[in-house]
C-alpha cells in the first residue's frame, strides 16, 4: 500500500473516568506539555463510570493551550447530528480551530436502548452514520441559507445553518466492516480503527477498500487520512506488535507509515510514563526514520528531473 503522504502525528487516547476526575484532566495536560498533537476520548454516554465525554472535551478545551481534541468516536445513537454538529463547532470556535471529530455508528445497542435511544441493525447503523454526515457538513456551510439534509435516519429540513467551526473540522469513521470502510473512502476524512480489532496485518485489505471507494466517488485516497488507536508495551520481549523498548515501536510504526500510509498514531494508555516516552522516544524517532524513507524515495525522482 502506498505512503500516502501526510504529516505524521501522536497522540494519547484516555480513560475518562469519573471515580477521579482530575486524573484524565492531568493526563491530557501532560500530554500537551510533553508535545502530543492530540488527545482523544471514548465516548460511551451510558457508561456512569465515565465522565460525559463532550463535557469533559469542552473543559479541556479551556484547560489546554495547542493540543487538539477529539471524541474517539463519539456515539451518534446518543448524540443527534444537527445538535452534535452545533456542539462542535461551539468548541472548535472557543479553542481556535483545535477540534476534530471521531464518529461511529454505535455499538452496545441494549446500553444505548436502556438510555432511551435506538436499536439499530447493522445496516441502519450506516445508513445513520452517512445521513448524519451529510446533516452536519451541511449544518457548518456558513454559505447556506437554509439545511435540507439527511435521508430515512437523520433528516433536516429548512434548518439555519452555523455556527461555522473556526476550521475544517475533520470527520474521521472508526470503520472495520466492508460497508462501513467503503462509507469512510466515500465521505470521511480519515479512517481510525484501533489495532486490537484491526491487526497491522488486516491494514492493507481495509485500505484497498477505502481506496477502492474512494476513486469510485471520485476522490483520490490520499483524502482521507488514516489513523490508528495502538496499544503496547514497553516491558515486552521485542517480539510481536509494539511489544518492545521504544526502538521497536518506532520501527514497526515508521513501517506502517511508510508501507500502509498510517500517519497518526494514538496511544491508548492511562500510564504517566508511557505518554511521557511515547512523546520523547518513540515520536522523534518515528519521524526520522519515515523522513529517511521518504527522501530515499523521493531522490530517484528528483534527479531524474535534473
Amino acid at each position: 500500500m502506498p505512503d500516502y503522504g501526510h504529516e505524521l502525528q501522536l497522540g494519547v487516547f484516555l480513560t475518562p473516568g469519573s471515580r477521579s476526575p482530575r486524573n484524565v484532566v492531568d493526563l491530557a495536560l501532560l500530554a500537551e506539555r510533553a508535545g502530543l498533537d492530540l488527545v482523544a476520548l471514548q465516548d460511551h454516554p451510558y457508561q456512569p463510570a465515565f465522565l460525559d465525554t463532550w463535557t469533559l472535551l469542552s473543559y479541556l478545551g479551556a484547560a489546554t493551550d495547542r493540543i487538539r481534541l477529539a471524541p474517539d468516536v463519539a456515539n451518534l445513537p446518543l448524540r443527534p447530528p444537527a445538535v452534535l454538529a452545533r456542539s462542535v463547532a461551539s468548541l472548535d470556535l472557543l479553542t481556535g480551530g483545535r477540534v476534530e471529530l471521531g464518529l461511529g455508528a454505535g455499538s452496545f445497542w441494549d446500553a444505548v436502548a436502556a438510555m432511551g435511544g435506538p436499536r439499530r441493525a447493522p445496516g441502519e447503523a450506516v445508513e445513520a452514520l452517512e445521513d448524519a454526515i451529510g446533516v452536519m457538513r451541511q449544518l457548518w456551510d456558513p454559505t447556506r441559507r437554509h439545511v435540507r439534509a439527511g435521508g430515512n435516519v437523520y433528516r433536516v429540513d429548512g434548518a439555519k445553518p452555523g455556527p461555522a467551526p473556526a476550521h475544517d473540522v475533520s470527520i474521521w469513521l472508526g470503520a472495520y466492516r466492508p460497508r462501513m470502510l467503503r462509507l469512510a473512502g466515500r465521505l470521511a476524512d480519515g479512517w481510525l480503527p484501533g489495532s486490537t480489532g484491526m491487526p497491522p496485518e488486516s491494514l492493507a485489505t481495509a485500505n484497498q477498500t477505502i481506496d477502492d471507494a474512494a476513486r469510485a466517488a471520485g476522490r483520490e485516497p490520499a483524502q482521507v487520512r488514516r489513523l490508528y488507536n495502538i496499544a503496547g508495551s514497553f516491558d515486552g520481549p521485542g517480539s510481536g506488535f509494539l511489544q518492545g523498548p521504544p526502538q521497536v515501536w518506532a520501527e514497526q510504526l515508521a513501517e506502517l507509515a511508510v508501507t500502509e500510509g498510517m500517519s497518526t498514531f494514538i496511544l491508548m494508555t492511562d500510564d504517566p510514563g508511557a505518554i511521557r516516552r511515547f512523546a520523547a522516544e518513540v515520536g522523534p524517532a518515528v519521524r526520522e526514520l519515515v523522513e529517511k524513507e521518504r527522501a530515499a524515495t523521493m531522490r530517484p525522482a528528483t534527479r531524474g528531473q535534473a
